[in-house]
């Protein structure tokens, strides 16, 4: 259990090296105006921090500099978020009270949001496939031979997709398949889809429609399935900018770790409700032994919908970002869920 000395002592030497990104000496602590402290008494008080574990001793300085137990203890015992300032606030209430039709553009822009008030790297993961329905199904014929698919989920997201019409396909058909298509699939999920209308859609149209194994090759063009890899960065090249990325290693195992989609879905995805802070060897990756990922979840009527993460390094300055992280979440959920209900 550490002293109430010991803690006014780790928290200075913390908020100090974030600050700074320099080892910090006792002399720098007695300096500040919370410690009335000499540095002899600071000295060894350091010392006995180091020796539990919270700080540690570079080769090349008499200073310390926090270890991940101290930033551990740091986040989960002497922390409190940061307030956003009113100027910032009336920011985030301008950009998600513009009129977004897509749940796309409500994520680029919010990772837009968090990079630029952070200036580290904010990564968001999309909605998961599961929750992403068919709304609206429209197939329009624009030649004899050809047309397009236009698919309408309900995250207000339009794909058009090119088509190649049957020989000899009638409007009436086209016409009758897309009422069918939609009555039987609206609300289906986009990683089910397929499936149900070969197993179950298929049986309607082949007892309405004549040319029915022409139609179903086509609902195939139509229909490609969704993957699960919709991430979405913000200031991706904004961590090369901290003092620890001087090494071209570091900055070569990163950029190659933000080309594994499958990768960043493990390290970020997030089913937590608040905010979870992981420290360097936490995150179980050694591109980023030396960073921090601080993530929330954004959700619909409840329902865990994607991840919105920050990565910087062990050093970044964690009230800041947890409070302006907390509030971006919070500002997701509620514009997505209107817009959700505006495409139900």
């Amino acid at each position: 259990m550490l002293t109430e000395r010991q803690l006014l002592i780790l928290k200075a030497i913390i908020d100090d090296y974030i600050r700074s990104a320099e080892p910090v000496g006792s002399r720098s602590v007695s300096k500040r105006d919370d410690i009335s402290y000499s540095p002899a008494t600071i000295r060894n008080e350091m010392a006995d921090l180091e020796e539990l574990g919270f700080l540690e001793k570079p080769h090349s300085s008499a200073g310390r500099i926090p270890s991940q137990k101290g930033y551990r203890y740091y986040v989960d015992h002497l922390l409190s978020p940061q307030l956003l300032s009113k100027s910032e606030i009336k920011d985030i209430k301008t950009i998600f009270a513009q009129k977004i039709h897509e749940v796309e553009q409500v994520i680029e822009q919010s990772a837009q949001i968090l990079s630029n008030l952070t200036s580290y790297t904010s990564i968001v993961l999309g909605p998961e496939v599961f929750e992403t329905t068919l709304q609206h199904l429209q197939i329009i014929p624009l030649t004899q031979d050809t047309g397009v698919a236009i698919i309408v989920t309900n995250t207000g997201h339009v794909e058009k997709q090119a088509i190649s019409l049957p020989e000899g396909m009638k409007l009436s058909d086209i016409e009758m398949m897309v009422n069918i298509l939609n009555e039987r699939l609206k609300g289906v999920s986009m990683l089910e889809l397929r499936g149900k209308i070969f197993s179950e859609v298929g049986i309607v149209l082949k007892m309405h429609i004549s040319n029915y194994k022409d139609m179903m090759k086509m609902l195939e063009q139509s229909f490609k399935q969704e993957k699960n890899d919709q991430i979405f960065f913000g200031g991706k090249t904004n961590i090369f900018s901290q003092p620890e990325f001087r090494d071209v290693e570091k900055v070569r195992q990163l950029l190659e770790m933000f080309e594994e989609k499958q990768l960043i879905h493990k390290i970020f995805r997030s089913d937590s409700s608040g905010i979870t802070v992981k420290i360097g060897q936490e995150n179980n990756h050694e591109a980023i032994d030396h960073c921090s990922i601080i993530t929330a979840t954004y959700t619909v009527d409840g329902k865990h919908l994607g991840t919105i993460g920050i990565l910087g390094p062990t050093r970044m300055e964690y009230r800041r970002t947890i409070g302006v992280l907390d509030y971006i979440s919070k500002g997701m959920t509620n514009t997505l869920t209107s817009l959700y209900q505006r495409n139900k």
